[in-house]
């Protein structure tokens, strides 16, 4: 999985705000980014989006239906992974991390920790 662009990651707030799948124009009705966008231009990105592994999607008629492979969470999981994957020391990184973050998420993480044993 690859980080996200501006626009794909606008797109895949949609998707995750979906509560089904759902087809190009109404990702693009959805939008907000500020800028009017084609229809071509949100096709596009929905379908590097699929080609990435971000969104599946399923034929509906003549046009696709798009809907996340994960959950928001999971995603920004596994882009920490690859953060820490891509830093070159990820206990400087999680050491970093750990003293920056507030005690509300300290405090998850060591319950996550303890949970897993």
């Amino acid at each position: 999985m690859r980080y996200l662009g501006e626009l794909e990651a606008a797109v895949m707030q949609v998707l995750w705000e979906a509560v089904e799948p759902v087809k190009v124009r109404e990702v693009l009705e959805q939008l907000d980014t500020g800028r009017s966008l084609a229809y071509t231009t949100v096709l596009t990105v929905l379908d590097n989006l699929h080609r990435k592994g971000w969104v599946q999607r399923e034929m509906d008629g003549r046009a696709y239906r798009y809907r996340p492979t994960r959950t928001r969470e999971e995603a920004a999981a596994r882009m920490l992974h690859q953060v820490l994957d891509v830093s070159g020391d990820p206990e400087v990184v999680l050491t970093h991390f750990a003293t920056a973050i507030s005690d509300a998420h300290a405090e998850v993480l060591r319950t996550a920790l303890r949970e897993r044993g």
